[in-house]
Order: structure tokens, then C-alpha cells, then sequence
């Protein structure tokens, strides 16, 4: 089903939802796919072209940029930030604003069942693996393998100490 919204409280163009989803109010989303029952937290931004899978759950205050893809039963804690982008620029070269066709988008995937920490960072090009967790804070500069625990700046394996 796509759903439109446009009011005070919330704006969602044009977002692909499935059955049971919950978006708070003071959300901007568009142009994105949202699994059944997934829960989408206050003061999210999901941008065009973001999928996000089926029970997942996106605290509030949490950015997913164009080229994030979200699997199934993922966590994203608040104040999570996603980029997309490896060379940032205002400008091209000339000094000319920088357009949609003056960079390069770089996807980023986070599998099935993974955590991220809230205040996390994650850079593009990156994949957090199946089960893997994110500690709070942490600074995503490389690939995360399956069932593996990373934290810190930059974020390094640890052991979970279960």
C-alpha cells in the first residue's frame, strides 16, 4: 500500500508500507519502503530510495539517506546517522552548487537481525552483517561480520562477553 501524509505533525509522500506499520508523529519520509510491522520512531528522516524490512524498529531522532538498506528485524537505536556520500562537496570544482548528477551515490546494507547502537555513525559502502551489533557511539568505517560486536571510533571487534 502507499501511504501519503501531509500535515503539522508528519510528512510522508509516497512510501511503500506494509500491514501494522507505526510512524510517529514529526516524521519526513518519502520515496522509501517500509516492511509490515515495522515501527518508525519520532524525528526519523527515511529518504528516497531507503528499504526498510519487516519488524524492524527505527528510534527516533535517526537518519536514513537514499542507498540504505535495512533487513528484516533490525534495531536502529536513536540519533543513528547513515551517509551515502564518500566525498561530501557544497561545490563542484567551478565553485557551481553541486546537483543531483554531481556525486556518487554509495549504498550501504545492514542484514537481517542486526543492532545499532543509538548515536551511531555508519559511512557508506558498508555492510553490517547477520546478527551483528553496533555499540552505542560507534563510528562504522569497515564491513561488520555475522554475529560480531563492534564499538568505538573507529569501530573495532570485541567480544560480547556473553
Amino acid at each position: 500500500m502507499e501511504l501519503n501524509v501531509d500535515g503539522p505533525k508528519k510528512t510522508v509522500r509516497k512510501v511503500e508500507v506494509g500491514e501494522g506499520v507505526v510512524i510517529n508523529d514529526f516524521t519526513n519520509l518519502y520515496e522509501c519502503a517500509i516492511g509490515k510491522e515495522t515501527k518508525i520512531g519520532t524525528f526519523v528522516e527515511i529518504q528516497k530510495g531507503a528499504v526498510i524490512g519487516s519488524k524492524c524498529k527505527i528510534s527516533s531522532h535517526t537518519f536514513i539517506c537514499e542507498g540504505v538498506d535495512i533487513g528484516d528485524r533490525v534495531f536502529i537505536g536513536h540519533g543513528v546517522t547513515f551517509v551515502n556520500d564518500k566525498y561530501p562537496r557544497s561545490t563542484n570544482e567551478d565553485g557551481t552548487p553541486k546537483g543531483n548528477g554531481d556525486w556518487s551515490l554509495t549504498r550501504t546494507v545492514v542484514e537481517d537481525g542486526a543492532s545499532v547502537g543509538s548515536g551511531s555513525t555508519i559511512l557508506c559502502g558498508i555492510r553490517i552483517g547477520k546478527n551483528a551489533m553496533v555499540g552505542a557511539g560507534s563510528v562504522v568505517t569497515k564491513n561488520v561480520d555475522d554475529d560480531t560486536t563492534v564499538a568505538g571510533n573507529p569501530a573495532r571487534r570485541i567480544d560480547r562477553g556473553d
